[in-house]
């Protein structure tokens, strides 16, 4: 029968405290680590620290058997993170390694004392299912308070103590000495904890103190390991630190075999330094930048197996084993680099004609920019994005690339005649593994639209169709005109259109090509509000009226090189001194819909929209009336009638022939204005 149960006597020797062993079956409920073994512990199993308050911890059981797991960073990301946890802790029993230890980040914390002892209480629940003894290691997560309030001397350092553990200590299990280091003590004299300042970065005396007695301590041991929350060897932000005087004691002891940290979520090796292996692990149960198992991006524990001439070290995500000591700086940047792989157009174009027929020749390349070999497989269509109306000779192009060489893929697209209602974007994906030394590395699939133009249209197209307009409701309702589709020289220029406004709320956009650049038409709480960026800033003309909802309102924003002026059907209601250079970008111009940085439309307006035209110069110099429907000029960029579409596309019936892409959820519906 295993108890739950502990007694902790601690001798004190001045500020040093070892805490004994207890027996098995004392009777008394442990909130924290108790999951005893029924096997006596011997005295040189006892728990040090410099800590003179804190929460004890039971020592080691001793065993014949020596293998222990580490578990990575547990928060940062999603609740469900903590499912991640549970099934670590099922995994870890099946294992059944001596002990478990931790590298920080245990709970969400960055919060007030009420909330961190319910996640403590939580994550300490989820735990205490471990069949062994787990060892804590306190993370910025764990320490760093967050409240409305100045926050209390070392911020959540004494409930971390009374709750987990000391913030630092040592133990001794069978042949192997354990060190736990503090990584985030900060500024104790300005209260101060961060891990981006070097200044902040620095193992204080009385630890450095603490680290020279425990590896005395250790001195006969055939291993020591250390452990700590922030990688500092790793350089960035921890540069400034005195990481190189924590080496150098762990050096000059002699018998350190591994410093193992977390903090980054995602696994890193370097080493042997001084013969010191450094191992950085990913997350188990924290937040991942991208699912890449294979590149080091994975929830997972590690195993390590102790012997007294050597340690081996396994990685084990559900259902493999992975070399940590792969995931050098080297290979990761390898692996970077085989994420930004992808197949570019070398030839050929794909023409729609307006009976919805379709056929082209495309060659593509695929050019191996790594240091690695490179295999995969070049799929028309893809499982996200079927291309069922059309046909290719390209089935699975299997292929594998050399380090630094290319591969060449030429084949043939066709669509029959029939209903533009029902036609697709034909993509291509490509399917890519990088082959390390020992590792297969699947890469994500890259999806590709393959370049689709519409060929020439009947002279009647702009005029033979009904009146219509875009029906925006969300940001995939809006219209995704390419930068390179269209060219507005720097200069005056007028940006106009109808719009139905369906809703007031929000700062939203109408007609939009703004990132701290370019020009933009948006709806502030039902106002109209005009922005040209000029020299690296923006000047706004802003109407202090509302527009009626339900109702069509023309308007129309004017630079003409000296102020910019906002037009309401017609009538100028605001103008701004402006002058200087336009700050241009190479993101979408969205009818609908306001690009983010990465060109996705955002903060649409809900309504209906129009008649939208973009022209070179100032169209209009004093108050008029708006043109009901518009023609081209000779000043027209570009002129969206809204009233037609070819497939996925509405076509400009200006000289510059360009194309919008109508989002998932577009719409083009009658109207009555």
């Amino acid at each position: 029968m295993r108890s739950n149960a502990f007694l902790s006597l601690v001798l004190c020797l001045g500020l040093m405290h070892a805490i004994t062993p207890a027996s098995a079956h004392d009777g008394h409920s442990h909130d924290g680590h108790d999951h005893d073994h029924s096997h006596a512990a011997d005295a040189s199993a006892a728990i040090m620290t410099t800590r003179p308050a804190a929460k004890s911890l039971p020592p080691v059981q001793a065993d014949d058997v020596f293998h222990f797991v580490v578990y990575g960073d547990r928060t940062g990301g999603v609740p469900e993170g903590l499912k991640v946890l549970e099934q670590a802790v099922v995994d870890t029993n099946l294992l059944d390694p001596d002990l478990v230890m931790t590298v920080g980040d245990l709970i969400q914390g960055y919060n007030q004392t009420p909330e961190w002892l319910d996640q403590a209480a939580e994550y300490q629940e989820i735990m205490n299912r471990l069949n062994m003894r787990w060892y804590p290691v306190a993370g910025n997560h764990d320490v760093y308070w967050r409240g409305p309030d100045a926050p209390p001397q070392g911020h959540h350092e004494s409930n971390y103590e009374k709750h987990f553990g000391p913030l630092w200590y040592s133990f001794q299990h069978k042949n192997a000495g354990f060190i736990v280091l503090y990584s985030d003590e900060g500024d104790p004299e300005t209260n101060e904890k961060a891990f981006n300042q070097g200044r902040l970065q620095k193992m204080s005396d009385k630890q450095l103190e603490f680290l020279e007695k425990a590896l005395k301590d250790h001195k006969d041991a055939d291993h020591v390991f250390l452990f700590l929350h922030h990688p500092r060897w790793i350089g960035g932000g921890y540069t400034g630190g005195n990481w190189d005087v924590v080496h150098d004691m762990l050096k000059s002891a002699g018998n350190v075999t591994a410093v193992f940290a977390g903090h980054i979520h995602h696994m890193r090796f370097d080493g042997p330094i001084d013969g010191i292996a450094y191992y950085t692990l990913a997350t188990t149960g924290g937040h991942l930048s991208a699912e890449i198992p294979g590149a080091g991006y994975l929830h997972h524990l590690n195993m390590v197996t102790v012997r007294p001439d050597d340690i081996s070290v396994a990685s084990l995500p559900i259902g493999s084993v992975m070399d940590p000591k792969e995931f050098t700086p080297e290979f990761l940047a390898t692996v970077d680099q085989a994420r930004s792989v992808r197949p570019s157009l070398q030839s050929g174009e794909l023409r729609l004609n307006i009976d919805g027929s379709a056929s082209g020749e495309l060659t593509y390349a695929i050019k191996n920019t790594t240091t690695r070999p490179l295999q995969g497989s070049l799929v028309f269509g893809s499982p996200d994005r079927p291309s069922r109306d059309w046909t290719s000779d390209l089935d699975h192009q299997h292929y594998e690339i050399a380090a630094g060489q290319s591969r060449q893929f030429t084949f043939t697209v066709n669509r029959p005649a029939g209903s533009m209602q029902t036609l697709t974007m034909p993509t291509v994906r490509t399917e890519l593994d990088l082959i390390g030394e020992t590792t297969r590395i699947r890469l994500p699939a890259i999806d590709q639209p393959l370049p689709l133009r519409v060929s020439a249209v009947p002279a009647d197209f702009f005029t033979a169709s009904k009146d219509l307009a875009l029906r925006v409701q969300t940001p995939q309702s809006a219209v995704r005109i390419p930068s390179d589709e269209f060219e507005l020289p720097d200069g005056p220029f007028t940006i106009e259109g109808w719009c139905r406004l369906d809703e007031a709320a929000g700062y939203n956009a109408v007609i939009a090509k703004t990132q701290s650049s370019e020009y933009a038409i948006f709806m502030d709480e039902g106002a109209p509000v005009f922005d040209v960026n000029l020299n690296g800033r923006y000047v706004s003309a802003k109407s202090d009226q509302t527009i009626a909802i339900g109702q069509w309102t023309h308007i129309a924003g004017v630079f003409d090189g000296k102020e910019v002026r906002l037009y309401v059907n017609g009538k100028q209601v605001d103008s701004r001194p402006a002058r200087g250079k336009r700050r241009a970008n190479k993101l979408p111009l969205f009818l609908g819909a306001d690009p983010d940085a990465g060109g996705n439309p955002t903060r649409n307006f809900v309504g209906l929209l129009d008649e939208v035209r973009l022209s070179t110069g100032a169209v209009y110099e004093a108050d008029f009336t708006p043109e009901s429907r518009f023609l081209p000029q000779d000043s027209t960029v570009l002129l969206m009638h809204l009233d037609r579409r070819v497939g996925p596309f509405v076509l400009d019936h200006s000289n510059s022939a360009a194309m919008g892409t109508l989002g998932k959820a577009a719409d083009l519906v009658s109207h009555d204005r």
